[in-house]
């Protein structure tokens, strides 16, 4: 069963919220609630998600210095964040939006569709990090249980090598026609970067399976770290 990911929906109005889950339960992913700022830089220290829809007006703690913590910490510096605001000040408002580290700023009302839309592409993009993160760390200890063992599982490296060259081929190829599919429907700069950043930890795990296979002198030493 594949595990869902998470999506954080920060606003400090219960009717806002609940918008919010009726708009992207459709994409079939895990809603969490947070009503202030430190509601979810608390919910931020246990759980990962894949994206982040945070109001800018909300009491004590504004959505713009809640990114600012989330941005200064490392497990979380990197969550793609969306901006929501009911009003609009002009460009100064919207830059600083975006110099707070939101990969998109978003007026209200917002076309649903539109919103739904944008979430799905980093949850996608979540999703599929995910995955080559699994078969990277797979195959790091693989590679570890067989040198323990010795001569008696010579043959079966050959074996997983293989296996796993499969599936990153599947996940290149989906990474692939998602990059397209970003080109042709303009997408932000934001998320085709994110692809971009995707597709080139794909092709540092492709040349470490290249060099790992049987006459090509690599080793398990030379497997990158999946961040």
């Amino acid at each position: 069963m594949v595990q869902k990911a998470k999506i954080l929906l920060v606003d400090d109005r219960p009717e806002n919220l609940l918008a919010l889950e009726a708009i992207l339960s459709a994409l079939d992913q895990t809603l969490v609630r947070a009503s202030s700022g430190e509601e979810a830089l608390k919910a931020l220290l246990t759980d990962d998600f894949a994206v982040i829809l945070l109001d800018v007006q909300m009491p004590g703690m504004d959505g713009f210095e809640t990114a600012a913590h989330i941005k200064r910490r490392e497990r979380t510096r990197d969550i793609p964040i969306i901006f929501l605001t009911a009003i609009n000040h002009g460009p100064h408002h919207t830059f600083r939006g975006y110099a707070a580290g939101a990969v998109d700023y978003i007026s209200k009302p917002f076309d649903p569709w539109v919103l739904r839309a944008k979430v799905s592409v980093f949850v996608e993009l979540y999703m599929k990090n995910c995955k080559l993160r699994e078969q990277a760390a797979l195959l790091r200890l693989q590679l570890e249980g067989d040198g323990h063992a010795g001569g008696a599982h010579e043959k079966e490296p050959a074996g997983l090598l293989a296996e796993l060259s499969a599936r990153l081929a599947a996940v290149e190829e989906q990474a692939e026609a998602l990059s397209k599919q970003l080109d042709d429907d303009s997408a932000d700069a934001a998320a085709v970067a994110t692809a971009a950043h995707l597709e080139r930890k794909l092709t540092g795990l492709r040349r470490a399976l290249d060099a790992l296979e049987p006459g090509t002198g690599g080793g398990a030493g030379i497997l990158p770290a999946q961040n």
